[in-house]
C-alpha cells in the first residue's frame, strides 16, 4: 500500500479533464508535490501544481521530464487520445498508429524512465488509466490500445513487485471530459473517478472498476461473447 500524504506524484495529461481532477485530489489528500505534465506547460492552471513539459511519444522529452522530477514516488499515466479510428477496415492506418503511440507506447516510455526514479526514492506506485474498452472491442483501435495497455500493466505488476512498486489499473466508462463531449450517455464526474483511483492506490488494489458499466463488462468476460456483443446473437 502507498500513502499519498507527503508523497510526490506525477500526472501525465495533468492540465484538464481527469488529469486535472487527479492533481486536485492528490493535493486534497496531502501530497507534498504534484507534477502536472502537458505538451504546453502553460495550460497547467492548478495553483500548486508544478507544470512540466512532456510529449509522451518523444523519448527525449520523456527523459528530460524524468531528469527534472527526480523526487517522484507515484506515477500516473493518464495522457491519452481518441482519434475516432473506429473501423479497422476504413480508418487511416496513420491514425491507428498514432493512437498506439500515445496510448500504449507513451505510458511505456514514461514508465521506463520513471521506474528507476521511484525505486531510488524507496518504492511507490504506478497507476495506468485504462478503460472499460480494454475489454470491449467496439471502438476500433482505441479499444485495441487500451487492451494492450491493460496487458502491459499486468506484466509490469509482476516485473515491478520485487522493486517495491505497486501497479493499479483504472477501468472506467464515460467520464465528463472534452473527449466525451459529443457523446450522449451517462457519464461519471472526473472528481469522483479521481477519488476512486487514489483509493485504489492507497489500498494497493490491482484494479479499480469505477462504475457499474465497467463492473458488468468485466464480469461478462467469463461468459459467452454474444452477451457482450448483442449483434452476434442469433
Amino acid at each position: 500500500m502507498t500513502s499519498i500524504k507527503d508523497a510526490v506524484a506525477l500526472v501525465t495529461g495533468g492540465s484538464r479533464g481527469l488529469g486535472r481532477a487527479l492533481v486536485d485530489e492528490l493535493y486534497a489528500r496531502g501530497a507534498a508535490k504534484v507534477y502536472a505534465t502537458a505538451r504546453n506547460p502553460r495550460t497547467v492552471t492548478h495553483p500548486d501544481a508544478v507544470p512540466l513539459a512532456l510529449e509522451v511519444t518523444d523519448p527525449a522529452s520523456v527523459e528530460a521530464a524524468a531528469a527534472q522530477a527526480q523526487d517522484v514516488t507515484i506515477l500516473i499515466n493518464n495522457a491519452g487520445v481518441s482519434l475516432g479510428a473506429t473501423s479497422f477496415l476504413e480508418a487511416p492506418v496513420d491514425d491507428v498508429r498514432r493512437e498506439f503511440e500515445i496510448n500504449f507506447y507513451g505510458p511505456l516510455l514514461v514508465t521506463r524512465a520513471f521506474v528507476p526514479v521511484v525505486e531510488r526514492n524507496g518504492g511507490g506506485h504506478l497507476l495506468n488509466v485504462h478503460s472499460v474498452l480494454s475489454w470491449l472491442g467496439v471502438a476500433g483501435s482505441y479499444s485495441a490500445t487500451k487492451a494492450a495497455l491493460w496487458s502491459q500493466s499486468n506484466s509490469l505488476r509482476l516485473e515491478l513487485r520485487s522493486r517495491g512498486i505497486g501497479v493499479t489499473g483504472l477501468h472506467v466508462g464515460y467520464i465528463d471530459t472534452d473527449m466525451t463531449s459529443n457523446i450522449d450517455a451517462p457519464k461519471s464526474t472526473p472528481g469522483d473517478i479521481a477519488a476512486l483511483a487514489l483509493d485504489g492506490i492507497e489500498a494497493g488494489a490491482y484494479e479499480v472498476l469505477a462504475d457499474d458499466v465497467t463492473r458488468g463488462v468485466k464480469a461478462g468476460l467469463s461468459g459467452d461473447l454474444a452477451a457482450l456483443y448483442p449483434q452476434l446473437a442469433g
